[in-house]
């Protein structure tokens, strides 16, 4: 149920203290979590896709058609600002940088500046390849307060070849051991595909960060991107109950995975939402779906268009775009493949898709 109170697990209770202690406007804005999700009002994590710009060419890269030049309005430093100055009036307090790889920004410095780390919990997407001691210093001090290390395989020659780049494993574990010397806070996130679920490697990757007391975050497989088509990657109902019994033994966990006290089932756009280097808001990375664009009304009412869709506005307790097979051929195979991205969501959903049963009235 969306509104059942779980009990917070002593690491997010100890995480929750030390912010309060921090950043303590952000910690006032978190503890208002619950009341505000009960009210019907996101409290999404903004996934924010300042700059398609990528030191890699992944396997699996969900935002390859994004990627090359737009002639199209695209985020300034001002821009940015007044997201998140809309995006503080509504409570919401956390933000993930992503792209793109983050550390090959050139303005990287003033982007955190602009999203202000007083009023947010930043957290950084990376590949690791440019993450050194020097850099893991600097972001600390400029107010980034975790990065979210991607890595694909417990083993060198596999994660090398899923990325396409020599080496980067290699870089990657060195990134771990970096961060936490810096007393950076990190976790690291993995892909799973079905067949890799079911592993020995993966069980040994995840046993191998645990162990230096590193959670490890579960992507599950999408059909998009570079994956456009590749069906047979991903997960099902049974899959992901394998996955639920792993999180009672392991510090792993998925985007399903109950937290603030809550059990929201699929975060897209109660939990998260993602903006594009163009403005698009799309519900989740992986639904290339513009529910709205901030640079021509206000984040309140994008947020609100997106929570009018039963998809996204109601309980739903599965990941629509790695399992539910009705969802990705309905919408995803026959109305967003072969069109130039993202589609606006007026051409995806329709009024039989509108919300019945808002996720606080459950």
């Amino acid at each position: 149920m969306s509104n059942q109170k779980i009990e917070l697990k002593p690491s997010e209770a100890g995480r929750r203290n030390l912010l309060k202690l921090k950043k303590p406007y952000v910690y006032e804005k978190i503890v208002k979590f619950e009341e505000k999700y009960k009210r019907g009002e996101s409290i999404a994590i903004i996934q924010f896709q300042y700059n398609y710009t990528c030191n890699f060419r992944c396997v699996h890269c969900s935002v390859k058609r994004f990627q090359g030049k737009k002639d199209a309005r695209q985020f300034t430093i001002a821009d940015v600002k007044e997201l998140f100055r809309q995006a503080d009036e509504l409570g919401l307090a956390r933000v993930t940088i992503t792209g793109g790889e983050p550390l090959v920004f050139k303005d990287f410095d003033q982007l955190v500046e602009a999203i202000n780390p007083e009023k947010f919990y930043i957290n950084c997407d990376t590949n690791g390849w440019l993450f050194d001691e020097k850099t893991a210093r600097h972001l600390k001090s400029i107010g980034v307060d975790r990065i979210q290390l991607s890595l694909d395989s417990f083993n060198a020659e596999e994660h090398d070849s899923f990325r396409n780049a020599r080496g980067s494993y290699e870089r990657a574990m060195k990134a771990v051991d970096i961060a936490k010397n810096a007393d950076l806070a990190i976790f690291v996130q993995t892909v799973v595909t079905k067949q890799r679920l079911h592993s020995d490697e993966f069980i040994k990757f995840v046993e191998y960060f645990n162990k230096k007391d590193i959670g490890v975050f579960v992507t599950y497989a999408k059909p998009v991107g570079s994956w456009e088509g590749n069906f047979d990657v991903l997960v099902n109902k049974d899959d992901m109950k394998y996955m639920e019994e792993l999180e009672k033994k392991y510090k792993v966990f998925t985007h399903l995975t109950p937290a603030y006290g809550l059990d929201m089932g699929c975060i897209a756009v109660k939990g998260m939402f993602s903006v594009t280097q163009y403005g698009d808001v799309l519900p989740c990375p992986y639904i290339h779906v513009s529910i709205g664009n901030v640079f021509k009304e206000p984040l309140k009412d994008i947020i609100q268009r997106g929570l009018d869709i039963k998809y996204f506005g109601e309980h739903i307790n599965t990941c629509l775009i790695a399992e539910d097979r009705n969802f990705i051929n309905k919408y995803i195979v026959n109305r967003v493949y072969n069109k130039p991205l993202p589609v606006l969501c007026a051409e995806v959903f329709t009024d039989e898709d509108k919300t019945k049963k808002p996720f606080n009235e459950i």
